[in-house]
């Protein structure tokens, strides 16, 4: 099952209401999720394709991404998680990735508020575990988010972007 309670898009602090432009330039999006008993909350700038090579161009494999465009993408929730065999603190953190052609690595960062990489700390790591890119047939124009609940307490961030989709699973506690 697919849940996103809401999915807002704001442009110069305003709901936006119309259709999302693809034309312009990285947009910031909220994606909220009550999964279980525990809220979650992604905030990130939505950058185009635009025509542009993504993975290995303006994305370059091996490198950390804030995966968005603008600020680091950070991920809050408000009840512990646990991703693999690690537990992870409710609050809030940076998600930083680093692409790979076929294995991504999926980190999650102390520091939430951090500009693009420059600012980024591996020794701030909360977690880094390694995903598989899944490929899609269909182009995801803009990149997007999505927290879905799979069962049992059990859950998926998914970014997906282009024709790439990375999955991390989680649990609820």
């Amino acid at each position: 099952m697919h849940i996103v309670v809401a999915q807002h898009v704001h442009e110069s602090g305003i709901e936006a209401k119309a259709p999302i432009d693809t034309t312009k330039k990285s947009i910031p999006k909220e994606v909220h999720a009550q999964l279980g008993d525990s809220h979650h909350m992604i905030y990130y700038y939505a950058p185009a394709v635009r025509g542009r090579d993504i993975w290995g161009g303006l994305v370059p494999y091996g490198e950390v991404w804030v995966t968005g465009a603008h600020r680091a993408t950070h991920w809050q929730f408000d009840k512990d998680i646990m991703i693999g065999t690690q537990r992870i603190p409710a609050g809030k953190y940076g998600v930083f990735t680093i692409p790979g052609k076929k294995e991504w690595v999926f980190i999650l960062n102390k520091n939430w508020d951090q500009h693009l990489a420059d600012d980024y700390d591996q020794n701030e790591d909360i977690i880094r575990i390694k995903v598989k890119a899944g490929k899609s047939n269909k182009n995801q124009e803009r990149l997007a988010y999505y927290l879905n609940e799979t069962g049992n307490k059990q859950n998926a961030l998914i970014m997906s972007w282009e024709k790439i989709r990375i999955k991390v699973s989680f649990a609820n506690l």
